[in-house]
């Protein structure tokens, strides 16, 4: 049949593995998506595309938020991916020529709500970074190889919090990225998108160490370009930089540590400091400032929690009147 849904579905699903070259995991949640879109359809009786029209859609997306059978309601942003996944599916249909039009269009998908990013205190961060470079210091007579690893996570932590750097980006570096001289290290970011962000005190110091006791230590074995270096010098994971923060998170007794936990911090507290938002953005490496925006809206919440704790009207305690 003419615009049989299922067979449809599978063109397209060929065609997004094929010509658009999408990952195998990013097709199966396509076809997790879509297998849901069939089931509703083929409830309603639906045998071709073509009999789809806009309100059919939105019947679908409906169902998704409220519910529907074994289907539990789920979350706007998973009603959004869903969505995303059946309007690509109608416009690849239009474009084949197996309907007239894409009926999919004007149906929008919600737009889930923005959660604040987390922050860690100040007195939470400089915990994390003390209980790595409590560590690092060890004692003497240490295992060389030890003390060179607990150097790395000292300067590790230290750049990922005072640069704001991805996780991806402090991995990613390369000892020509850095000027300590100029305090000063090059990241390179999503899309390519390189920006030179200064080094602090604390940040180039660290590095400092690192790079002149420990990095020899772990680069004994094979020549690397990498700043971070794994025990075997090879570059280190984005995993075994996690267990590094974890480690020193967990010494310090402080709980959800994270890299982006960091980088959401350091934007945090460079605004509470009063850094301008544009500056931030810079720093971060955001393309719009729209993204950045969103760390004043915490900044928001800190200054009306510190204002209904201490201001005497809103704590509704005031002197009394000078007669």
């Amino acid at each position: 049949m003419a615009g049989d849904p299922a067979v449809v579905v599978e063109r397209f699903l060929d065609h997004l593995a094929g010509e658009r070259g999408l990952a195998r995991n990013s097709v199966l949640a396509y076809r997790r998506d879509l297998r849901r879109y069939l089931e509703h359809l083929s409830l309603r009786g639906v045998r071709s595309l073509a009999d789809v029209d806009e309100s059919e859609v939105a019947e679908f997306a409906a169902t998704l938020r409220e519910g529907a059978g074994e289907h539990p309601p789920l979350a706007a942003s998973s009603v959004a991916r869903m969505l995303v996944s059946v309007r690509s599916l109608h416009r690849f249909a239009a474009r084949e020529g197996e309907v007239t039009s894409d009926v999919s269009r004007p149906v929008r998908p919600p737009t889930p709500p923005r959660r604040l990013p987390r922050a860690l205190t100040v007195d939470q961060v400089v915990a994390v970074l003390r209980a790595a470079s409590t560590s690092a210091a060890g004692g003497p007579g240490g295992d060389p190889a030890e003390g060179s690893r607990q150097l790395r996570a000292v300067a590790l932590l230290e750049l990922l919090y005072g640069t704001g750097a991805r996780i991806s980006e402090a991995v990613g570096l390369d000892v020509d990225d850095l000027d300590l001289d100029a305090a000063s290290v090059r990241l390179l970011g999503k899309g390519g998108r390189a920006r030179v962000v200064p080094l602090g005190r604390y940040a180039g110091e660290a590095l400092a160490a690192y790079l002149v006791r420990a990095r020899p230590v772990l680069a004994s074995r094979r020549a690397s370009p990498a700043v971070f270096l794994s025990r075997r010098g090879t570059r280190l994971s984005r995993q075994s930089a996690w267990t590094v923060l974890r480690t020193a998170a967990v010494a310090a007794g402080v709980e959800g540590v994270s890299p982006h936990v960091l980088r959401h911090s350091f934007a945090t507290h460079l605004l509470d400091g009063g850094a301008d938002v544009r500056v931030v953005q810079e720093l971060l490496g955001h393309a719009s400032v729209s993204t950045t925006q969103i760390y004043t809206l915490v900044t928001v919440d800190r200054l009306r929690e510190v204002y209904a704790t201490s201001h005497p009207r809103a704590l509704g305690t005031s002197r009394p009147a000078q007669g």
